[in-house]
């Protein structure tokens, strides 16, 4: 018989709860490909897509400020960096 470890379980269950279970449909000789070279699918695809939210968050963020950004630079041209003075370089 095999012994459980607890901590193991009690791991393995609240990951369960904070997840969703979702379906994605791919191409079968590229799910076959994944699978041939070990790839995990949920991990690749959370990972993905935190990559493309961060992308977007990055971009809406570049609109939302896009006014404030350019007065800022506008700023800089016309009375230079607030740190002119006292730098040393």
């Amino acid at each position: 018989m095999a012994r459980v470890n607890l901590l193991e379980v009690i791991m393995v269950a609240a990951a369960m709860r904070s997840k969703r279970t979702v379906s994605v449909t791919l191409e079968p000789s590229l799910l076959e490909r994944a699978r041939a070279a070990g790839i995990n699918l949920s991990a690749t695809l959370a990972t993905a897509l935190q990559h493309e939210i961060n992308g977007s968050e990055a971009d809406r963020w570049k609109r939302e400020n896009r006014d404030a950004m350019q007065t800022l630079n506008r700023m800089v041209e016309e009375r230079g960096l607030f740190s002119d003075d006292h730098r040393a370089f």
